[in-house]
Formats: structure tokens, C-alpha cells, sequence
């Protein structure tokens, strides 16, 4: 597991001295809604979309990426900039369009040909890290600022986004979208590449994903080339209504998440919005009386639940966040970010015994979750279970790039685990991982 995490990592975390970090929002609820936008998508392109995790960085520039075939991330600030559903879709067959016309692997062929990752500037430090406060969905992950190394390696050949255009606007015309809201976003970016030009502003995309007016105009001979077959997806606006709105509700200002509430057409998105903007203020009272409404319009939702659970566990209500995120478990028991939600109020409540297994089956189905691998390690502290304990905190240091702490702990457990065990196999993993970064350097 650790091996492909340090994949990942080294095409994402740039070695900088001093650099700001990003967080990397968690939430089941968005991700669930990606996933659906993105699943017409993925069924046009040929890929499955069950192996590619959409995930979403809390940074406000527009931006969007593929790191390796299984990890898409997208910038809050694009997500909260686009208008609909449709112009989401076509950034996700963009970048579904380098994985499919095997633009990553060749970059991935080309890393692993470099005879050292320092050469690259890039080192392990991609995680799932727990965020503070309410001021986030979910849990988050520090990743590094973005280098100029990390951009020139991120970034695409003028062929290659050509190539992704035109792929990107025929996957759309399959799925039944119409491709011209491709050319709205290219419009989008390259008012915001012309924008970089004149200001000290530098724009992520702008970078990475070069704009010509030759490639502009291809993308609008594409769209009128490629028109919709079939039906498109009729809930497409309320997923991505559901995903641009707990996003900007947890992120920005309370007044917007209630202002873009009155807006929207969808009364269960509205009910969401305002429970999460009072809960940012906080208003306890009036959140759970929104979210009680939410619950009572979505009984069989489980995003509806959890977001009651979290609202109750932070509101330090133990007893009635673990029944609520039960309640969500029950209807979602594969859904990972339920589990570990679970499994945290388990905790809060004082539920030791119970807690630990939940948090296995969390960690077994998303291991990329910082807050969870601590509550894990508080678990198999609290059980008695020192050797499990330093590998949670070994793998939780691993992913964050504290390779020297990572290696303290995997060391320590793996003097504690059994020899040849599934754990001491994993300390191992650890350790191999520790020293092939420190050998790149």
C-alpha cells in the first residue's frame, strides 16, 4: 500500500523550503457527487471510473490535474467558479483524456527513468491530514506548494492538450453533453491566462495546461464537430448543485452558504446549505434544525446523516453523533469517510472496544485518511495494541513526508509486531519507502 502511495506523492509534493501548504478536503458527500458527474464521462472514455478517486484541493486559483491513472484533483476555487454541471464535466473529460491517451504514463515511464527525484524537485509528502476547526469538510491533507519543478513535470505538451481537447469534447458528446461548455471553460482560462500575464499573479493552469488561440479555436471546431448522442444525465445540475454547495458552505463565509441556499432550486440542497452555514457560525440549535428537516427530506440519504452526525459530534453531542453516523453506516457500509466519521464519534464517546474495528474496515477501503490513521493509532493505543499502534503512526507520518519520524515509528513496530506478520510486513513497507526517498535526495 505504502509503495503506491509513494507513487503518488513524488508527482505531487514539490521540495520547497518554507512553502505554504495546501489541504486536500475530504467529504463523502462531494466526492459521491463527483463521481457521479464524472461517471458518464468515464463509461465514454473507456476507463473505470471505480479506480479513479476525484478529490478536491482547498485553493482558490482555477485549477485541475491528474497526478498518476487513479488520482484527479480539482480546485475548490474552479469548482465554485463554473456555472454548471456541464462546464464541470467537460475540466473532468479533459483530464480524463490525458489518462486515456496515455499522457500519464509516458510522464510516469519518463520519472522513473530520472536517476534521482531531487533531480525532479519533488519528495513524498502527499497525505490525508485531519483539518482543524469547522472550516473545512470533512478531513484534509497537507501537500506542498507547487515548485516550478513540480509544474514543468506536471505539466502538458501543446500536442498532448490538443490531443486531450479534442478526446475530452468526443467522451462528451458520447455521455450526451453537449461539448460547447468545453469552450466556455477554455474561454474561462484564457481570460485568466491574460490576466497572469499582466499582474504578479501566477495561475496554476495557465502553467500546466498551456493556452494558444490555435488550441481555442480547435476546441470550437471539436464542439461544433461532436454534438450530443443520446440523453444526458437529468441529474446532473442537482449533483453538481450538491457538490458546489456544501463545498462553498464549509469553505467560505456562512452568509454565502445561506445566500446561494435561497438561490437554488433544489429544496433538500437548500436545507443542506443553510445546516452547514449556521454550524459554521455556529448556531447549534438552528443547524440541527436544519439538518433534522435535511433528514426527514433525504431518510434514506446517508450523506444527510453523517452531515447530522458531524454537526453532533462537533457540537461535543457523543451520543447522539455515534447514532447518527450509525444511521449512516447502515445505509453506505462501504463508504470509507462514513466509517472513519463513525469511528471518531465512536472514540468521542468513549466506545474503545467498538470503535477499533470500524476504524479497520475505514482504513482497509481508504488508507489516505490522516485523522483516521490517528484515530486508529488511539485505538490500538487504548486496547493495549503497541505495535499496531506505531505502524497507524509510522504509515500517518509516511504519507505526510516525515520520512525520519515515519521510519522512528515503523522501526518501533516492527520490533513489536510478530516477524513476517500482515503488520510487520507493512513496517517494512514503510521503512523501503523511507530509504528510497532518502536515496533520491
Amino acid at each position: 500500500m505504502i509503495k503506491r502511495f509513494l507513487q503518488v506523492a513524488l508527482l505531487l509534493a514539490a521540495l520547497t523550503t518554507g512553502a505554504s501548504a495546501q489541504s486536500l478536503i475530504r467529504d463523502a458527500e462531494i466526492e459521491y457527487a463527483l463521481r457521479k458527474l464524472a461517471q458518464p464521462i468515464f463509461a465514454a472514455a473507456g476507463l473505470n471510473g471505480n479506480h479513479i478517486k476525484i478529490l478536491v484541493i482547498n485553493d482558490s486559483s482555477l485549477n485541475a490535474f491528474v497526478a498518476d491513472n487513479q488520482h484527479m484533483f480539482i480546485h475548490s476555487g474552479l469548482i465554485l467558479k463554473l456555472k454548471t454541471a456541464e462546464e464541470l464535466q467537460a475540466v473532468i473529460a479533459h483530464e480524463a483524456a490525458h489518462i486515456a491517451n496515455g499522457h500519464i504514463s509516458r510522464r510516469l515511464s519518463n520519472m522513473r527513468s530520472a536517476r534521482t527525484a531531487a533531480g525532479l524537485g519533488i519528495l513524498l509528502s502527499l497525505a490525508a491530514g485531519a483539518a482543524s476547526g469547522n472550516t473545512t469538510a470533512g478531513t484534509g491533507a497537507a501537500i506542498g506548494a507547487m515548485s516550478t519543478a513540480q509544474r514543468v513535470f506536471l505539466s502538458h505538451t501543446r500536442s498532448e492538450e490538443n490531443s486531450a481537447d479534442q478526446s475530452g469534447a468526443r467522451f462528451m458528446a458520447r455521455a450526451g453533453i453537449d461539448p460547447q461548455a468545453m469552450v466556455k471553460v477554455l474561454d474561462l482560462f484564457r481570460g485568466q491566462e491574460a490576466f497572469s500575464s499582466t499582474s504578479r499573479h501566477i495561475d496554476p493552469y495557465a502553467l500546466t495546461h498551456p493556452m494558444s488561440r490555435d488550441r481555442l479555436r480547435a476546441v470550437k471546431g471539436y464542439a461544433a464537430a461532436y454534438g450530443p448522442q443520446g440523453k444526458p444525465d437529468p441529474n446532473a445540475g442537482y449533483w453538481y448543485a450538491r457538490a458546489r454547495g456544501k463545498l462553498g458552505a464549509f469553505i467560505r463565509n456562512p452568509n454565502w452558504g445561506l445566500r446561494e441556499a435561497r438561490k437554488t432550486s433544489y429544496k433538500d440542497v437548500a436545507l443542506m446549505m443553510k445546516a452547514v452555514a449556521y454550524h459554521q457560525m455556529p448556531n447549534v440549535k438552528k443547524a440541527l434544525k436544519a439538518v433534522d428537516a435535511l433528514v426527514k427530506a433525504r431518510p434514506n440519504d446517508p450523506y444527510a446523516h453523517e452531515l447530522r452526525g458531524q454537526i453532533l459530534l462537533e457540537s461535543r453531542k457523543f451520543n447522539a453523533a455515534a447514532a447518527a453516523y450509525a444511521k449512516a453506516v447502515s445505509l453506505a457500509p462501504r463508504e470509507a469517510l462514513i466509517l472513519a466519521g463513525y469511528g471518531h464519534a465512536l472514540l468521542a464517546q468513549g466506545n474503545v472496544k467498538k470503535a477499533l474495528p470500524v476504524l479497520e474496515k475505514a482504513r482497509a477501503r481508504d488508507p489516505q485518511d490522516e485523522r483516521m490513521m490517528r484515530d486508529l493509532a488511539m485505538a490500538y493505543a487504548k486496547t493495549g495494541n503497541n505495535g499496531m499502534a506505531s505502524l497507524a503512526t509510522a504509515e500517518r507520518y509516511a504519507l505526510r513526508g516525515r520520512l525520519i519520524d515515519a521510519a522512528l515509528h515503523a522501526k518501533r513496530a516492527a520490533g513489536l509486531l510478530p516477524r513476517g506478520s500482515a503488520g510487520w510486513n507493512r513496517a517494512q513497507d514503510v521503512l523501503r519507502a523511507a530509504q528510497a526517498v532518502a536515496k533520491r535526495r
